[in-house]
């Protein structure tokens, strides 16, 4: 197999557009050019090595006109330039050449300036050919004794390297490194030398820190990291070890670096289950969060506090709902997403025995929240009235206090947290009946501001619902007299406004005039007053002067009073009235809402038996069937969160056969537990990884590029990780020629870019070889890649041969993931998102659930309705979807299918509506599923939606 791709550890970005290169300029530039000139020919040969060219005629150029200069930017470049440079033969054997070089190595570790030494050591750190290492051991090992910093704790590191890819080249390391630590005054220093007995000889570490471990407080940070790293991992392994260390580690949670706290912190939780060091720990944190002005620290480090809540068990409830209201100091932060996760926390932590400083808390943010002006401050509003309401429904005895602060939220009914408000107070006059009256009173004073339709639907409601004494009804029908139109008074005031007929006047200078100025008609004063929900009911829309003539009809049902049952019904006729006679100026009514209003005023006049059951109490057993669901009971405030708690505690299921292991009876031969370290490192390098193309392994993933006929086969697979695409293609001649120059030359389609191109390569007959490339994906959206091989056969005359790849559709379900979101928030993005996306649904699914199961699956999308409303056969489905991609964006779906009528297994019909904020998501979805509705059934692997 031909090697492609030469090891490199350093990065360099060099412009694709750049001139093509003449060997024979470099040639003569690196040879007899000045100083200036040789440093752009050493650039240039340095990128078109990294292209995967190789100029074997440069290496002795170099060293004999470029390595004896002493200039150190050519210094710093040769260093480069060694490290990528091919430093063996064909067969494997080191070039004669690099005799010469490593001469040069040496010269340079005695070299008299400190940087060129320190940089020298740094190189050697990356060589991987012990033969040039080994003339180098000497120098190196004198580099301990410099007295410049800089130098010894390079040459520790350098040390370290070797010692771990070439043990034989200095057995004696961990000796030479543990004597270098006890006599060494340098923190750099030191830390490089702890690090590296940490992980050759922990042993000689441990002794180390064993003798000052009163001391560990006054080292510095860098030291004191990798000591609470060792602390960790000795612990990890012998947990007899930590009533030893768990002093030193309680120390450095008030360290002055704040990296150390963090550290520190999570390793005393691995230490201790203890309350009192659960609580130290958390308090470690907080104090980080409030401090820190990173907001993604301040994510992270509340991520830390949420997990230490959940695995914490009976030591965290017992430990950590101490500090539920130091928590809330977090709310300081401008980040909404902080103050989201700390809201959650703070709820989750929160007992009766805070319940009213919680409150307290809450109401004081609200109202700095109203003077604020930041961009996100109506959200944040938003949150702080979602949080109220669920301390109110976890608490009880503190809803008394948050009704009269959720009234000043309400305002006109314009804010987005109105709609929260609404929620709350339907919640509260359900499900507290002590404090009914007191927050009925607050509703009918606030219920006059509100003027958006909406907002004023919901108030109506609740006003006709709760009213179920008749002091309460007599009230709001007053408050409803005042607001609603008056056919009567009206006229009256018309015609008492109207302008009297105009008089011919003398005036005093014997002019005729024919209007006075006191006979002028002054403006109305009766329009100006019409505000709040008077405005919403005459002007507004339709179905809220239906919505108040329901209220109306039920508020009749509730008096005993005939002749202020009588006064209701009349108020419902002349707002209706009033509608007709104004239809020009307001828009009339419905149709809908003319027979929802003429129903209404019949069932008051009648007060039939089972319409008042109906109304008065079918209403509210449908209310509280609506309160008793899981996902109605509270408000939502971290949505993705809280259902993946759900299904946890659905979903926690053990296998039969999977052992159980006692700790305390594994001994010393059993597997350890992963190691924190190391699992943090693997998920930092491995991204997001798909669970179903993890499960399937990487033959799922390859796609054929070329024919099996073809001079050229080719296939690739094809890797999606979070922000760019990797290929791997595989290269094989099928042909019993040497192709020269082949090159696989690939384009993109769409929100794609290709990092870098691939660098040709030379394919012996019947060879293979492995070509890596980079895509960087820049937005959510279907993308194609494209391209060809060329390549030119050894020792023909004739041009050069095209095999045509096959396209490669990178798939948008790669890039989106299942999310949640509540039914407000789902309403408010409908409303605001511009691009829409209808797609008719054509398949041959005969089944309503079976389609939408296969639409889940295929879209990677989740169902928001829940399964209660999913379930029966009556022969229609309506669905909400959403999703949201690793960019950020937020992806809306609503399903609409039926089964036809006049064919009794005939497939399904309808149609599914896409809204996303970019047109490109919502083409890429709507192709997606148009290509699902042509595909197979694939069953859905990740919450499933049972059938009915």
């Amino acid at each position: 197999m031909a090697g492609v791709e030469q090891p490199c550890y350093t990065l360099i970005n060099f412009p694709t557009d750049s001139e093509p290169y003449n060997e024979m300029q470099l040639k003569i530039d690196l040879e007899k050019g000045d100083i200036k000139k040789k440093i752009e020919a050493l650039k240039k040969t340095i990128g078109i090595i990294l292209s995967g060219e190789k100029i074997p005629g440069l290496l002795m150029i170099i060293i004999r006109f470029v390595l004896p200069l002493q200039d150190h930017t050519i210094k710093k470049l040769l260093l480069i330039f060694w490290e990528i440079v091919p430093k063996t033969s064909p067969d494997g054997k080191l070039l004669q050449e690099m005799i010469l070089v490593c001469d040069a190595y040496r010269k340079d570790l005695q070299h008299p300036n400190e940087f060129l030494r320190g940089s020298t050591l740094r190189f050697l750190c990356k060589l991987k050919e012990p033969e040039l290492l080994e003339p180098l051991m000497p120098a190196i090992r004198a580099c301990l004794e410099h007295r410049h910093s800089y130098v010894r704790r390079n040459a520790v590191l350098a040390i370290f390297t070797i010692f771990r890819n070439f043990e034989f080249l200095i057995p004696d390391a961990p000796e030479l490194v543990a004597n270098f630590l006890e006599g060494e005054q340098d923190m750099s220093c030191k830390r490089n030398a702890f690090l590296m007995l940490l992980h050759a000889d922990q042993e000689r570490a441990l002794s180390y820190l064993s003798s000052r471990l009163d001391s560990v407080h006054g080292f510095g940070d860098i030291l004191q990291l990798v000591i609470v790293e060792l602390i960790y991992k000795v612990c990890h392994v012998n947990p007899s070890e930590r009533s030893r260390f768990i002093r030193t580690v309680y120390g450095l949670l008030n360290a002055p670096s704040a990296a150390v706290r963090y550290e520190a912190a999570g390793t005393l939780i691995t230490l201790s289950n203890a309350p009192a060091a659960l609580k130290a720990a958390a308090a470690c944190y907080i104090e980080l969060i409030v401090k820190e002005s990173d907001n993604n620290v301040k994510l992270i480090v509340v991520g830390k506090l949420s997990a230490l809540r959940e695995v914490g068990g009976a030591a965290a409830a017992r430990a950590l709902p101490d500090l539920a209201m130091d928590v809330l100091r977090v709310l300081a932060a401008c980040d909404l997403d902080v103050r989201r996760h700390t809201l959650h926390l703070a709820l989750e932590l929160a007992t009766p025995r805070h319940a009213e400083e919680l409150v307290s808390v809450l109401r004081k943010e609200c109202a700095r929240a109203h003077s604020a002006e930041h961009e996100d401050a109506t959200k944040y509003r938003q949150l702080l009235v979602r949080a109220m309401h669920r301390a109110a429904i976890k608490f009880p005895e503190v809803a008394g206090s948050v009704a009269p602060a959720m009234m000043e939220q309400l305002g006109e009914g314009g804010e987005t947290a109105a709609q929260d408000v609404m929620l709350f107070l339907r919640h509260a006059l359900h499900s507290f009946p002590d404090l009914r009256s007191t927050i009925y009173e607050k509703l009918l004073e606030s219920v006059k501001n509100i003027r958006v339709g909406k907002i004023a639907r919901s108030a109506l409601w609740l006003v006709a619902e709760f009213a179920d004494t008749p002091e309460r009804a007599a009230a709001a029908l007053d408050v409803l007299a005042e607001l609603l139109p008056a056919d009567n008074g009206e006229a009256q005031s018309e015609e008492a406004s109207k302008p009297e007929a105009p008089r011919q006047l003398v005036t005093s200078d014997g002019a005729y005039v024919t209007q006075s100025a006191f006979s002028v008609q002054q403006p109305s004063t009766t329009t100006s007053t019409k505000n709040g929900l008077s405005e919403a009911v005459r002007s507004g829309e339709s179905f809220t002067a239906a919505c108040a003539c329901s209220a109306l009809c039920k508020l009749a049902l509730r008096l005993e009073d005939p002749q202020q049952r009588l006064r209701a019904l009349l108020l419902a006729a002349q707002l209706v009235a009033y509608h007709k006679l104004d239809a020009n100026e307001t828009g009339g009514l419905t149709t809908d809402d003319i027979e929802h209003a003429a129903l209404c005023a019949r069932a008051g006049l009648e007060q039939s038996g089972v319409v008042r059951s109906a109304l008065l109490q079918g209403s509210r057993r449908a209310l509280a069937a609506l309160l008793a669901l899981p996902d109605r009971a509270l408000p939502d405030i971290m949505p993705d969160v809280e259902h993946e708690q759900t299904e946890k505690k659905t979903e926690r299921k053990v296998e039969i056969e999977q052992g159980i292991s006692f700790g305390m009876l594994a001994g010393a031969t059993a597997p350890q537990q992963h190691d924190m370290f190391e699992l943090s490192l693997s998920k930092a390098v491995q991204g997001r990884t798909a669970p179903s193309s993890a499960s399937a392994g990487s033959l799922s993933r390859v796609r054929q590029l070329t024919g099996l006929s073809d001079p050229v086969y080719a296939e690739a697979i094809v890797s999606v990780n979070q922000y760019d695409i990797v290929l791997d293609v595989l290269v094989v001649n099928q042909t019993d020629d040497t192709l020269q120059n082949c090159t696989v030359e690939l384009a993109t389609l769409g929100e794609l870019r290709l990092v870098e191109r691939p660098s040709p390569l030379v394919l012996a007959p019947r060879d293979f070889a492995t070509i890596r490339a980079h895509v960087k994906v820049a937005s959510t959206e279907n993308g194609i890649i494209f391209g060809n091989i060329v390549y030119e056969v050894s020792g023909a005359s004739l041009d050069r041969g095209v095999v045509v790849l096959n396209d490669i559709h990178i798939d948008i379900v790669d890039y989106i993931h299942p999310a949640g979101c509540s039914d407000a928030d789902f309403r408010r993005m409908w409303a605001e998102f511009e691009w829409e996306n209808k797609v008719s649904v054509n398949t041959t699914v005969t089944d309503l659930r079976v389609y939408l199961d296969h639409l889940l699956a295929s879209t990677n999308m989740k169902c928001l309705t829940p399964d209660k409303a999913l379930s029966g056969q009556c022969g229609f489905m309506a669905a909400n979807l959403y999703a949201r991609s690793i960019f950020g964006e937020d992806a809306l779906a609503n399903l609409s299918i039926e089964s036809p009528l006049h064919r009794t297994n005939g497939p399904v019909v309808g149609h599914v509506r896409i809204r996303a904020k970019s047109q490109g998501m919502a083409l890429s979805l709507g192709d997606k599923i148009n290509l699902m509705q042509k595909s197979p059934q694939q069953k859905q692997t990740e919450n499933p939606i049972p059938a009915a």
